[in-house]
């Protein structure tokens, strides 16, 4: 196995296009892992550790850019209030220690569907940065991301440079079932966020399907029902059929599998648990915020 450690991005651009298969590493917490417990066994690696820029993160007007190796730690101690579902979500990576090493980019690049972070950045609609030496950059919706069990939609001499996501305008919330509190593998896990200004919610379910996916259905239901109740507007608590219906809709966008961690049916009843309960979270915390606009105004 060759190591190779580019001092820039140009240079790591230019090893991977050289290299293909080159395996990225910067926290190592997936691919140490794997290449431990002898599940694979890459010819080369390609340590981004001496990249700064990718530690680093940008607070625009609208967006984050969250650099790839950005770690947990610091996503939770800076980036609370503009991402809070994924900073909700990094707090139950692991352990402190993997935390203070593990990123986003990892997450994205291994694509597993226990990935802790997916969840939130689906339900947050971000974007991913990638780039090649060849084609430069370009930026791939979260939507069209995952193309498999932990497979997905970089070209083999791209890399993961950043990812865009967008500064919460409401609630956000992620909810998570393990085995254990702390260094546990998802048995499933859901995020939600709430988009008040344009009118919309999105979620986020990983580890209950081959690839992390969204509620599409059980989104538009509620779109609809909100919209057409008026409860953006009066704030009024959400009808305990509709966060069932809610719930349900969830449950059935999952196809999860049988495995030593859960059984299929845990899983969609748990996604549907986590479903009704983050809701109602986020619209109290909705209708919190829309009580003290109205109070200060």
């Amino acid at each position: 196995m060759d190591f190779i450690r580019p001092a820039s991005w140009e240079e790591a651009l230019a090893a991977k296009a050289e290299h293909p298969t080159a395996v990225p590493i910067a926290g190592g917490t997936d691919v140490m892992v794997e290449i431990n417990f002898d599940h694979r066994r890459p010819e080369y690696l390609l340590d981004l550790n001496r990249i700064g820029d990718l530690t680093e993160w940008e607070v625009g007007e609208d967006t984050v850019r969250l650099g790839a190796s950005v770690s947990y730690t610091k996503i939770m101690e800076n980036l609370r209030a503009e991402l809070p579902g994924l900073a909700l979500a990094s707090h139950t990576v692991a352990s402190p220690q993997i935390r203070n090493r593990g990123g986003v980019g990892g997450n994205l690049g291994t694509a597993s569907p226990a990935g802790d972070a997916h969840p939130a950045l689906l339900s947050a609609g971000a974007e991913v940065e990638a780039e090649s030496a060849a084609r430069g950059t370009r930026l791939i919706p979260i939507d069209e991301f995952y193309t498999g069990v932990k497979r997905n939609a970089l070209q083999p001499d791209e890399l993961i440079r950043a990812v865009h996501i967008k500064k919460a305008d409401g609630p956000q919330q992620y909810s998570k079932v393990g085995t254990r509190n702390a260094m546990v593998i998802a048995v499933c896990a859901f995020g939600l966020a709430l988009h008040p200004e344009t009118r919309t919610v999105r979620t986020g379910i990983g580890s209950a399907a081959p690839t992390p996916v969204r509620a599409k259905t059980a989104e538009d239901f509620l779109n609809a029902a909100l919209e057409e109740g008026g409860f953006w507007d009066n704030g009024k608590i959400i009808t305990p059929s509709a966060a069932k219906q809610f719930a349900d809709l969830c449950s059935a966008a999952c196809n999860p599998i049988d495995d030593v961690r859960g059984t299929a049916s845990y899983r969609r009843h748990a996604v549907g648990v986590m479903a009704r309960r983050t809701l109602t979270w986020t619209w109290e915390s909705y209708r919190d915020a829309r009580r003290a606009s109205e109070g200060a105004a």
